[in-house]
């Protein structure tokens, strides 16, 4: 569509609004999208995004997508990398003080954002933007007036930090300068529409604040909901190892959204897929079965394409519906090369507890997490499930492991050198 083009108010409020959390006001929005229509100028509108992790997740891409929207629909969307305020640290959601990143975690992680973006915007129609333009050159005499136009009680009104401080936790005070400095982003791109997940509200409305304080007309803030992981409880998150890593391979993806519960399914489908709500209705009149493969395909499609995700359909057929194993395994060795006993390994000629071995092969990140996965049954050798979290496996063979669904490795379980 071209940029001069603009659909009626009432048609792109339709789309903005699919998987919004609240859009603050959505009036005024109305009236910025009707004046963009008649002027023909598109509304800035600007996500920002502190490089704290080098690996976006599906999690991340749901404020993407809608983003995504605005750029359909002819309006310039603006990505900033917030490579200044990451030094500082986001405190939404803390329950204590977050450390900051370090200028060259930062700069490492920000490399990897532009090709993850482009998976889901158009990169030559999005314009990037490193906060450092702005808010390095700032003096502290800057500073000190853009604090004067915010109180330390509007400051407290934010959960985590009225939390914090009723409970006596500790609130560094470069904290309160966060929402500040995301707020000056606004201000110095005279910002229309800034978005963020819902714990980002209390910053979005801090830059309609400092929008106002310059003489500027607030900006929109617009949320979007915090996608639950694969466990249907937490937010999407690594740390929980509930996610679905957008760079992780086509049938990972897949087999992953497979595993997603029927009714959270329905969530998945419209905080991160465009299906029409009509195909979705009698998607829900079928058998959850096939919506989920729907799902699946649909999401796996956005990085892999039509084809990629045909392929990790009859992966997942293959492999987890007929129970064959994958055509392509990794092997690993373990012990690894340079590993000795008296570093918590076994000594040479014993038997190795199975759950060691999922921990040094990588098919686990720690040896809790084998437990866990032993104890529910998930864990096969050579197609045999493992029973117990005694079980031992002698050196010197090699063994088919499977861990969930979908990791196998074969291990080469060798005897240690003394």
């Amino acid at each position: 569509m071209s940029l001069l083009e603009f659909r009626p108010v009432d048609e792109q409020l339709l789309i903005i609004r699919r998987g919004a959390a609240d859009i603050i006001v959505e009036a005024e929005l109305a009236q910025k999208l009707e004046r963009a229509r008649r002027s023909r100028t598109p509304l800035k509108v600007k996500l920002g995004l502190d490089p704290t992790a080098p690996d976006l997740h599906l999690g991340h891409t749901v404020v993407l997508r809608k983003l995504k929207d605005f750029q359909d629909l002819g309006h310039q969307i603006i990505v900033i990398i917030g490579d200044f305020t990451g030094m500082i640290g986001d405190p939404s959601g803390r329950s204590e003080t977050r450390k900051p990143l370090t200028r060259d975690e930062i700069r490492a992680n920000a490399e990897t954002y532009r090709a993850q973006l482009g998976k889901v915007i158009d990169m030559s129609r999005t314009r990037v933007e490193f906060n450092s333009t702005w808010l390095a050159p700032l003096t502290f005499e800057h500073i000190i007036r853009e604090t004067a136009n915010l109180t330390v009680a509007r400051m407290l009104q934010r959960e985590d930090f009225a939390a914090r401080y009723a409970a006596e936790r500790p609130i560094s005070l470069h904290e309160f300068l966060y929402p500040i400095a995301q707020a000056y982003d606004s201000v110095a791109l005279h910002a229309d529409v800034e978005m963020g997940g819902t714990d980002q509200t209390f910053n979005l409305l801090v830059g309609r604040d400092l929008q106002r304080a310059h003489g500027q007309e607030p900006q929109i803030a617009l949320t979007v909901p915090l996608l639950e992981g694969l466990d249907g409880v937490q937010k999407m998150s690594k740390s929980y190892g509930n996610y679905v890593g957008i760079n992780e391979k086509a049938e990972d993806i897949f087999g992953k959204l497979m595993s997603v519960s029927d009714e959270m399914m329905w969530r998945y489908f419209d905080l991160l897929t465009r299906v029409p709500e009509s195909e979705i209705a009698a998607l829900r009149a079928a058998h959850p079965m096939e919506a989920k493969k729907r799902l699946a395909r649909t999401i796996t499609a956005q990085y892999y394409g039509d084809r990629g995700a045909v392929d990790a359909e009859e992966h997942f057929a293959r492999v987890h519906q007929h129970r064959d194993v994958p055509d392509e395994i990794e092997t690993a060795r373990v012990p690894a090369a340079g590993a000795a006993p008296g570093k918590g390994l076994p000594s040479k000629g014993a038997p190795w507890p199975v759950w060691l071995v999922l921990k040094e092969a990588g098919l686990v990140q720690s040896t809790s997490e084998a437990r866990r996965m032993i104890q529910q049954g998930a864990v096969e050798i050579d197609r045999q499930r493992v029973a117990s979290t005694e079980q031992t496996l002698a050196p010197g063979s090699e063994y088919l492991i499977q861990v969930g669904k979908r990791r196998f490795k074969r291990v080469i379980l060798e005897v240690p050198h003394v």
